[in-house]
């Protein structure tokens, strides 16, 4: 087997690794603390926690995206799973019916995995997990049971960045590439808008935890993503988000060849009126600055 160019999961389960890392994980939804906000409920028993997730996945939606970033867009869309409910419950969430409403339906693993090879067949290039990180053991099962069938395409992690690096570690070996975001520098900011206050260092040490994992980006011959990091920054009004500072930490504690899209799609959504500052777009001159302070703090690669 060509590891260069195989998705990890398949070199684990060629190995026995897959097998023994979901049926590991899966043990720890009985003491649930998959993500930073470690409730301990037993979600075996579909107890639930600030995720409000039991034992079975959710779902709201699973398609061929092509509103993704390029790499993983390629020419037939990216394979996204849109995982309902979340761990860090930003109050402006812009997917609030999903996050915070529970717009969704629960799934069996097995039915996960048929939306896995659904996906293959369409032609997409990769399957993108969409707020994974509280859905862990799920998505290894799921996993192991795709690849059993068949499924060959890179596994996109596509987390707000508020991921335990003890859960993280579980995944190397499975995960292909990487698409944190990066949403704040402050503590006060993350306190305010996710009652996160650790959200900051969580994420730093995160992202080092990835970029361990899998490097800087690989593309194809086409463009195409096959293994490593992206980061997504959400540049805020204000400069709430910090967007100086994160970008600091990319180039001087990840790597400046890192690929990160800056993006400037922020608007008020949710309960974002509650944050002075959060309650009106980002106007262009603010995404400019930020653009320049990405350039400035030595990156190179943008979306």
């Amino acid at each position: 087997m060509d590891t260069a160019c195989t998705p990890a999961y398949l070199v684990s389960q060629n190995s026995g690794g897959l097998s023994e890392k979901a049926r590991a994980a899966a043990a720890l939804l009985e003491d649930c603390t998959l993500c930073p906000r470690r409730c301990h409920v037993n979600r075996m028993e579909n107890e639930t926690g600030i995720c409000r997730t039991g034992k079975k996945a959710r779902v709201s939606s699973c398609h061929a995206h092509f509103g993704e970033e390029p790499p993983l867009v390629g020419t037939h869309g990216s394979g996204t799973i849109f995982l309902t409910h979340c761990s860090l419950m930003c109050l402006f969430c812009q997917n609030w019916d999903i996050s915070h409403q529970g717009w969704g339906e629960d799934v069996s693993d097995t039915a996960l995995a048929e939306m896995m090879l659904a996906l293959q067949g369409r032609g997409c290039h990769n399957i993108n997990f969409v707020t994974p990180t509280h859905v862990v053991p799920q998505i290894l099962s799921a996993v192991e049971k795709a690849a059993q069938k068949g499924l060959t395409l890179p596994l996109v992690y596509n987390s707000s960045g508020y991921d335990r690096v003890e859960t993280l570690k579980r995944l190397d070996g499975v995960i292909d590439i990487y698409m944190p975001d990066f949403k704040f520098w402050d503590e006060t900011v993350a306190q305010m808008t996710c009652d996160a206050p650790d959200y900051p260092e969580v994420a730093r040490a995160a992202l080092t935890e990835m970029h361990r994992q899998t490097g800087d980006l690989v593309t194809d011959e086409n463009g195409v993503a096959r293994r490593g990091l992206i980061v997504r920054h959400l540049v805020m009004p204000d400069d709430l988000a910090g967007t100086r500072q994160v970008m600091r930490f990319i180039a001087k504690n990840i790597s400046p060849n890192t690929y990160v899209n800056v993006m400037s799609q922020y608007r008020p959504a949710g309960n974002a009126g509650k944050v002075p500052g959060l309650d009106r777009p980002l106007s262009a001159s603010e995404y400019r600055s930020a653009l320049q302070a990405a350039q400035e703090e030595g990156l190179v690669r943008f979306a």
